[in-house]
């Protein structure tokens, strides 16, 4: 779905769910309706410090007045999380880019949903629509206690017998394998949680859930990505089409700040070829593409690239910009 542009968005109210688990409803300020969205869409949320986040879409698509986002606070993280849970916002009016859906969910004949901790979060909004269309689905929730794991009672509503809740202090791990190689050919498995769970969830699929797609969503960069991303290479120029200039991008810099010298009003936010917001059209040029949101697929393509990790083999890029 097409993102749009939104004006500042209030926070209408802020209330706990679970231990260090905090809601935010965000409405228009004149009461308008909000774009559309549908599950597996994610905002992104300019903080009052300027810090700018991603947070997953977890409340009801039909309710046009109000998008809900869940905050994990993450004690050493980069401060975003923080700053929500210790910052009265109610009331504040807070730049919001989006929706944006990374994580669509696709046609298939049945889905498995995993949920890791604050992970369950676009995947919540995915129950409410497989339920409500009668579809083949189930779901397992791991996370760290049961005061910890947020949303129980609303999948409950919507799940029943579909359901399987893992607190690790009670029933250690969710045996993933087992999961996994339990699932019938076609079956979409959805993923989202901390990255040692990701790890496992694509080792493991590979291995035991054939015939099965894989569709997974990142916090942050996984460890190979980060080791693309960090790895050298060579000099080359891009050409801006739309005004015809060319830059020259040296080994040591990314592409991002060189374009961004020239185009300065160009929007980025996690450096790390996760959130998809530089994503850039491609016109030319033998992309290496170093993110972890493109498909296989997308990336053999070549029409679009995430410039924030991403570079160029050729001697040129040419970009639509």
């Amino acid at each position: 779905m097409a993102e749009r542009d939104l004006p500042p968005l209030t926070v209408a109210a802020v209330r706990t769910v679970a231990d260090d688990v905090v809601v935010l409803e965000l409405t228009d300020p004149d009461g308008a309706e909000l774009p559309p969205w549908e599950p597996g869409a994610h905002l992104e949320l300019v903080l009052p410090s300027g810090l700018i986040r991603q947070y997953s879409l977890c409340g009801r698509p039909e309710d046009r007045h109000r998008y809900t986002v869940a905050v994990l606070r993450v004690a050493d993280g980069r401060g975003g999380s923080r700053e929500i849970h210790d910052s009265d916002l109610v009331g504040t009016q807070l730049e919001v880019r989006g929706p944006r859906n990374n994580f669509p969910l696709i046609d298939a004949p049945a889905y498995l949903l995993l949920a890791g901790g604050i992970g369950v979060t676009p995947l919540l909004a995915m129950a409410r629509e497989l339920a409500a269309t009668g579809r083949a689905w189930s779901m397992v929730y791991g996370g760290r206690t049961l005061d910890k794991m947020a949303f129980r009672s609303e999948l409950n509503e919507v799940a029943a017998d579909r359901l399987q809740v893992v607190p690790e202090d009670e029933a250690g791990f969710p045996d993933l394998r087992a999961i996994l190689g339990a699932a019938t050919p076609g079956t979409a498995v959805y993923c989202c949680g901390p990255e040692g769970m990701l790890a496992a969830v694509e080792s493991l699929h590979s291995q035991v859930a054939g015939g099965t797609t894989l569709h997974i969503e990142r916090f942050s960069a996984s460890t190979e990505a980060l080791e693309r991303a960090a790895a050298p290479g060579a000099a080359f120029e891009v050409e801006l089409s739309r005004s015809g200039k060319v830059l020259q991008v040296p080994p040591e810099r990314s592409l991002l700040d060189v374009v961004r010298e020239a185009v300065p009003g160009i929007e980025f936010s996690c450096s790390e070829g996760i959130c998809g917001t530089c994503e850039t059209s491609v016109l030319s040029g033998d992309i290496d593409h170093r993110d972890d949101l493109l498909t296989d697929e997308e990336k053999q393509a070549g029409d679009t690239m995430m410039i924030c990790v991403s570079r160029c083999r050729s001697a040129r890029l040419v970009l639509d910009l």
